[in-house]
C-alpha cells in the first residue's frame, strides 16, 4: 500500500509527536483506511527521513491511543479513524444492553425524522437499494444480514444532512450492530421486516412523524424481543 503525502518534520517538536500527528492525518483523511495495513517501517523512514526508533515511537503512541494495532509477524493495522470512537468504543462495550439500545433510539429517531425533512431522490433510491440488500440477507448468514441492516440504518441518518449525527453513529457501530445481531439472531416475525420498508415509504414520503414512528417501533422491537429472550 502506498503510504499519503509526508513531508519531513520540524525540529522544534518533538519529531515522534509530529509523525504521529502526520499518521493521525492519513487515518483521519482515509488515506490509511480503517482495517488497512500500513507501509512498513523501512519505508516510513525513508520518506519522512528520521530514524527508525522515531517512526516506532509514533507508531507505538497510536498503538497506545487505540488508533492503530501492531500484529506480530503480520504488520501494523489501522484499527480505528479517530480517538472518539475508540473511547466511545471502550465505553458502550461495558454499557447495559438495555443502555445501548436507549442510545441507538435517540440517534435513530432523529436520524429517521431528518431523513424525511432533508433526503433527496437518490437518497431514497439509494435506500431501497440497501433495504433490498437487507431482505436478500434475511435467508443468509447472521453477519452477513448485520452488516447489510447496519448499512441500511446508517444510511438513513446520513440522508438526514448532520454529518455530525452520522458521524457518531458510525462511531457506535459496535454497540449498534451487536444489539441489531442479538435481536436478529433470535426473530422470526416479519413485523421487524416491515417496518423497515414503511420508514422507507414515510422518507420519501416526506413524512416526519410516521419516520420517526416507524424508528420508534423498530427499536421497541428490537429491545423487546431481546427482553423475551431473558425472561
Amino acid at each position: 500500500m502506498e503510504v499519503g503525502v509526508l513531508s519531513s518534520p520540524q525540529r522544534a517538536v518533538p519529531l515522534a509527536t509530529q509523525v504521529a500527528g502526520q499518521f493521525k492525518q492519513l487515518i483521519a483523511a482515509g488515506d490509511w483506511p480503517v482495517g488497512s495495513r500500513i507501509p512498513p517501517e523501512h519505508r516510513l523512514t525513508e520518506q519522512l527521513g528520521v530514524s527508525r526508533n522515531t517512526v516506532r515511537e509514533a507508531l507505538s503512541a497510536l498503538v497506545h491511543l487505540g488508533l492503530l494495532e501492531a500484529r506480530p509477524g503480520d504488520g501494523t493495522y489501522v484499527r480505528a479513524d479517530s480517538e472518539l470512537q475508540v473511547s466511545l468504543g471502550r465505553r458502550v462495550a461495558e454499557a447495559d444492553p438495555d443502555d445501548a439500545f436507549e442510545v441507538r433510539a435517540l440517534l435513530e429517531h432523529r436520524g429517521s425524522r431528518r431523513a424525511a425533512l432533508h433526503a433527496t431522490a437518490e437518497d431514497v433510491a439509494h435506500l431501497r437499494e440497501l433495504l433490498d440488500r437487507r431482505d436478500a440477507a434475511r435467508t443468509g448468514d447472521l453477519a452477513g444480514f448485520v452488516e447489510a441492516d447496519f448499512a441500511f440504518h446508517r444510511a438513513v441518518v446520513i440522508a438526514g444532512g448532520n454529518p455530525l449525527l452520522a458521524e457518531l453513529y458510525q462511531h457506535l457501530s459496535p454497540v449498534i450492530t451487536q444489539t441489531i445481531s442479538d435481536s436478529a439472531a433470535l426473530d422470526h416475525d416479519s413485523t421487524v421486516h416491515d417496518l423497515h420498508h414503511h420508514l422507507v415509504d414515510a422518507i420519501e414520503a416526506g413524512d416526519p412523524d410516521a419516520a420517526e414512528a416507524c424508528s420508534v417501533a423498530l427499536v421497541a422491537e428490537g429491545r423487546d424481543i431481546l427482553r423475551g429472550s431473558a425472561s
